[in-house]
């Protein structure tokens, strides 16, 4: 019998970190869930987790930090000495709002300059920290993915100066982490997700935002089966460090969302032209 293969999302409490753990647990794994939060309240990290668990999966939920290295580091000897020193995927996911953040709505020089601990220093810091730990664990064993939650920021203006700083920051970290892990076996890749409908977006019963429609938009679910049929590609490192459109991506491997739906590519509205 093949051995589950396993997996961390960082900032899976909900949202789009909560769809790929999901979506990873129909799949059979065996997910490391984490968020700032309390892990054994029947929090929402321990949702997240018992629901991998009852699609087939196995969740676990740990507490984390992810502004603290330390903490990572803990992080990854536990997954290490859990699962036989195995770490098949990292999904790099975990976002943090500035202190005090009601929405990107004020310029960049109106903003406290502390923005960039929370946008810079999880949005991008953070997941250095964790792929440098999570390729302590794959380049030994040949094998392994790490993914960069990404966004169309990075083509674009979206959101604030610092959010598409981080973004831009992340597909080329991919890209370069590529060059250093060639011949290794160890895969990197950054993924733009279109416009994900969440449980924030549902809630608030709202059919469009910022002039793009809800009708069909991704769910986190389906970000989570592209990165699925990507960790099941056995040629998947020919695409390693690239930046790639989840709403594209899907259409390479027959993936549809949850309601057979195919999403579209936001490429076009973001100027078009190739991706790293």
């Amino acid at each position: 019998m093949t051995e589950p293969k396993v997996a961390l999302v960082t900032g899976a409490s909900r949202s789009v970190g909560k769809g790929i753990a999901c979506a990873l647990g129909s799949d059979g794994w065996t997910v490391y869930v984490t968020a700032r939060g309390p892990v054994g309240s029947d929090g929402a990290l321990d949702r997240t987790a018992a629901e991998v668990t009852e699609r087939g999966g196995h969740g676990i939920a740990v507490q984390c930090d992810h502004t603290d290295d330390a903490q990572i580091h803990e992080l990854f000897a536990r997954i290490a000495g859990e699962q036989d020193s195995r770490l098949d995927l990292l999904v790099n996911n975990v976002w943090a709002s500035p202190p005090g953040f009601a929405g990107f709505s004020e310029p960049f020089w109106k903003r406290p300059i502390s923005d960039w601990d929370s946008l810079i220093g999880v949005g991008l810091r953070a997941h250095y920290v964790a792929s440098v730990e999570a390729a302590r664990m794959m380049v030994p064993r040949g094998t392994g993915m790490i993914v960069n939650i990404s966004s169309f920021g990075t083509r674009g203006y979206l959101h604030s100066v610092l959010y598409g700083m981080s973004k831009a920051g992340l597909d080329k970290m991919a890209a370069d982490m590529a060059v250093e892990l060639r011949g290794t076996g160890v895969t990197t890749l950054s993924l733009w997700p279109g416009l994900v409908k969440n449980e924030a977006m549902l809630a608030r019963g709202i059919d469009n935002f910022e002039g793009f429609s809800l009708a069909n938009a991704e769910t986190p679910e389906f970000i989570g089966r592209v990165i699925v049929a990507l960790a099941a590609d056995s040629e998947v490192n020919a695409r390693s460090g690239h930046t790639l459109i989840t709403a594209e991506t899907a259409l390479d491997y027959g993936v549809v969302d949850i309601e057979g739906n195919q999403p579209d590519s936001h490429r076009e509205v973001f100027g078009g032209g190739p991706l790293f």
